[in-house]
């Protein structure tokens, strides 16, 4: 079964939605660059009112080690997610699991960059774009992605409901990420369309 995670969730509705249709995991983007930044008060908030068996998920790029305590001490989250340059030692220094994401460059050597980040709970593979750590909404070609690494892998990069189970099937990840594919806007998620990304990657989950 292929696992699904909302990410850049900032509003306690659009949490609920997504666990309604079925989300594994959650999302919450602790970068101010993003449009889809939370504080950590409001993140505080909308994890407090969660049920339980939901996977809380925070996320940085490059971060203070004083923003990842904080995040840690204040918020209830289950899984630290890096998105900038951190190295293995900085993911492994706050005594939670954590996931590194790659950004798929086209010199990048997939498998010996996993390598590096073995101790992780998992790797995401999003596309890359000069300047832009995530959520761009582009895809990249996933026959980049080395059958071997696909158990360990979070497929991320421009996926949305017409072209996920699609990844699913080709790909066979551990789990996808979704931001911008099921928005509304910038930070507001669509109930229909996260409902409809869910149910495209179950169909393809049976077609497998």
């Amino acid at each position: 079964m292929t696992r699904v995670k909302i990410c850049g969730i900032t509003r306690l509705e659009d949490a609920l939605c997504a666990i309604e249709a079925g989300a594994n995991a959650l999302g919450f983007v602790f970068y101010d660059r993003s449009p889809r930044s939370i504080s950590v008060e409001d993140a505080a908030r909308i994890v407090s009112e969660l049920p339980p068996f939901v996977t809380t998920t925070a996320l940085f790029v490059d971060p203070e080690p004083a923003l990842v305590e904080r995040v840690i001490t204040q918020v209830q989250v289950d899984l630290l997610q890096f998105h900038g340059n951190e190295p293995p030692d900085f993911c492994a220094g706050f005594a939670r699991p954590w996931i590194k994401a790659l950004r798929m460059k086209p010199d990048l050597d997939v498998i010996k960059q996993a390598e590096g980040y073995k101790a992780g709970r998992g790797i995401l593979l999003d596309a890359y774009r000069p300047g832009v750590p995530g959520g761009t909404g582009d895809t990249f070609d996933w026959e980049r992605i080395p059958l071997e690494l696909a158990p360990r892998i979070i497929l991320a990069g421009g996926l949305n409901q017409d072209n996920v189970a699609d990844a699913v099937r080709r790909v066979r990840p551990f789990a996808v990420d979704v931001s911008g594919g099921v928005e509304d806007r910038p930070g507001v998620k669509s109930g229909n369309k996260i409902a409809a990304f869910i149910d495209q990657v179950k169909c393809a989950d049976q077609r497998r």
